[in-house]
């Protein structure tokens, strides 16, 4: 099992399955989103999610057609997003994790738009978009 949480503590969920497809994304929009210069985030199954406390202080944001943020309306941590074309799968921004989720990003994506004043120093495979 692993928990999460919101910085304020008002949210907090619970993760029973496995994370997957572990990555850094360096979008424009998960730049914005989260204050740094990527995302870590990891994918999980919707039915493998479970909302402990406080689901009712997520605000969504549509930051993209079909692509739902998910935030604490109090502090505003990045919790979840959820997408209208497949609905089974939440990503999910790793920072929230309270718990070593077992996994590493495996790859950087979208490093066409990273930030300018970020170097990606690993060696980890980089991509223009999100590979297929």
């Amino acid at each position: 099992m692993l928990y999460g949480s919101c910085l304020c503590g008002g949210v907090k969920y619970e993760i029973s399955g496995e994370l997957s497809g572990a990555l850094n994304c360096h979008c424009s929009m998960c730049r914005k989103a989260h204050g740094t210069a990527f995302r870590s985030r990891a994918s999980v199954n919707a039915s493998d999610f479970k909302w402990l406390q406080g689901e009712e202080l997520v605000t969504y944001f549509e930051s993209s057609l079909g692509n739902h943020r998910g935030f604490c309306r109090v502090c505003g941590s990045p919790l979840l997003s959820r997408f209208d074309q497949n609905p089974s799968v939440f990503g999910l921004p790793l920072g929230a994790l309270d718990d070593d989720p077992q996994v590493k990003p495996m790859l950087h994506a979208f490093v066409a738009s990273k930030a300018p004043w970020h170097d990606i120093t690993d060696n980890l495979p980089q991509f223009q978009e999100l590979p297929k």
